[in-house]
């Protein structure tokens, strides 16, 4: 894997180009606007406190507009917001040759998420993030191995990276383990970028216990503009909320990934964070799209063709689908 593409060089792919960059790992990188701009005048910036100290690093990137100007990669690491995948799946071709490996780094249920499961769950059609199969049909599961990140970080400014908290990633083959050599290799490049990197028994069980969370506080905090703190003390919130795990839990458990752990258990790690901005409320703060559908509206093509009653889950995305159309930040109806 010596060709290296990071494909949007926001928060987290931002991060991951630097960290590997600094690590002497050469990458290139699809960006658009004034990210691209800016990152070609002065290089990719990352922000970060080391030892109580800030620090900022300069790290040099070839980057382009379009995939076909830097051709066939080994490894393509995608980290978008799932509201633009669409685009990638669009644009990704030139990037992919016969044996290209897809690093999949974004939030929610990916397009992948059933290949490597159980054969009977194959017929289950996750529409609200992979609409008429378009993404899979662009980007083959069979390329990916999926990431899971645990690690805050925003962009200040174009071209800019702050680590806010965090260092671990969870990397796992869609179907199990990480075993396999390009997944032995990815793990291998992460760990010399600084990245506490755990190789997943099951990497859709890890996906699915941090989605068991972010389901929930993420759009309620888009909701209300509420921090975690704010939300995590209201009772009756976080009853709601409990609520709406529940019902998740109960489809986890139909399709193999039971949860053992109590909402309010979870509820308490949350609160640990303190009064964090969800990325969904920053992103609605910003004025950019919600990421809803990969995050809400994915659990509820589960539930509906797994014939599971979801009627918090229901109203959760409802409230917060109208906030966002209002706002112009989720499509109107068709």
């Amino acid at each position: 894997m010596k060709n290296i593409c990071i494909y949007g060089l926001g928060a987290v792919g931002g991060l991951v180009a630097a960290r590997l960059v600094g690590a002497g790992i050469p990458v290139s990188a699809v960006a658009r606007g004034h990210t691209l701009a800016a990152t070609r005048a002065r290089g990719l910036e990352l922000r970060e406190t080391l030892d109580g100290q800030p620090l900022v690093t300069h790290h040099a990137i070839t980057v382009a507009e379009q995939p076909a100007e830097l051709g066939v990669q080994d490894l393509v690491i995608v980290a978008v917001k799932t509201t633009g995948l669409g685009g990638v799946a669009r644009d990704i071709a030139p990037l992919l040759g016969a044996h290209t490996t897809v690093l999949s780094a974004m939030n929610g249920v990916p397009w992948w998420f059933f290949h490597g499961l159980a054969p009977a769950l194959a017929p289950l059609q996750l529409s609200s993030v992979d609409p008429q199969g378009a993404i899979s049909q662009a980007i083959a599961p069979a390329r990916v191995v999926g990431c899971v990140t645990h690690l805050s970080a925003t962009v200040p400014a174009p071209g800019v990276v702050q680590h806010v908290a965090g260092r671990r990633l969870v990397v796992g083959e869609p179907t199990g383990g990480a075993d396999t050599p390009r997944a032995q290799h990815i793990l291998a490049l992460l760990r010399q970028a600084g990245f506490e990197v755990d190789a997943a028994a099951s990497i859709q069980r890890e996906i699915w216990f941090k989605l068991w969370g972010n389901m929930t506080v993420n759009p309620i905090s888009a909701l209300t503009g509420a921090t975690g703190d704010r939300i995590m003390a209201d009772g009756f919130v976080r009853a709601f909320m409990s609520r709406c795990m529940r019902e998740a839990a109960a489809i986890g458990q139909r399709i193999g990934l039971p949860i053992d752990a109590d909402p309010e258990a979870r509820h308490a790690v949350t609160r640990q964070l303190g009064a964090f901005r969800t990325s969904m409320l920053q992103d609605a703060e910003a004025g950019k799209p919600l990421e809803l559908d990969a995050l809400v509206a994915v659990v509820l093509d589960m539930a509906q063709q797994l014939q599971v009653p979801t009627p918090n889950i229901d109203t959760l995305m409802g409230l917060a689908r109208l906030k966002a159309r209002v706002a112009g930040l989720y499509p109107d109806a068709a």
